[in-house]
């Protein structure tokens, strides 16, 4: 009689453990389902667009080559002797963005790297009204020019959550939207 109660508990036990199993899960997925709809979530007001700056660019090299003296390369070890002495570092990239004469994104980035030589990866992100706009950018890539070695300028239409990238890629001519 002790073994039949013992089993019938037992299966009571799996019943109601069960039963709680689906309960909660049935609970978590109303709230999962709840919360996926409610409360409407936006990223932009309803006027609004997005302009979105984002490119790598390796900018020029801060110096230029130079040849080797004899006594010059007489001071190397031999596995170091090469006519030629090049620097590595590479200029600082200094950027600017305008929309309608206003500065919207001011960036100034020395090139990552131990010996300052790799490429500069830039992304800003700025929310703007919709409407007709004027877009100016320039960039200095090379810190022995003075003023902008790259320009663009270009009026743009965008819409309500639009959203409007502005990349650049050198080998092409500068800067370009989309």
């Amino acid at each position: 009689m002790k073994k039949g109660l013992r089993s019938l508990s037992l299966r009571m036990n799996k019943v109601l453990r069960y039963g709680l199993q689906v309960f909660n899960y049935t609970l978590f997925i109303g709230v999962v389902w709840y919360f996926s709809i409610k409360p409407p979530y936006h990223q932009l007001e309803d006027n609004e667009a997005v302009i979105t700056l984002s490119f790598a660019h390796a900018t020029k090299i801060r110096g230029a080559c130079r040849q080797l003296t004899q006594e010059e390369l007489m001071k190397l070890a031999p596995n170091m002797r090469l006519s030629v002495d090049c620097p590595r570092e590479r200029s600082t990239l200094m950027l600017e963005l305008y929309l309608d004469g206003k500065l919207l994104t001011k960036a100034e980035v020395e090139p990552p790297g131990i010996h300052n030589d790799q490429s500069i990866n830039l992304f800003q992100r700025s929310k703007v009204s919709a409407g007709e706009h004027q877009l100016r950018v320039w960039m200095n890539d090379d810190v022995n020019v003075k003023g902008p070695t790259y320009q663009y300028e270009q009026t743009i239409i965008l819409k309500p959550e639009q959203q409007l990238l502005v990349n650049f890629d050198a080998s092409s001519g500068g800067f370009f939207t989309h």
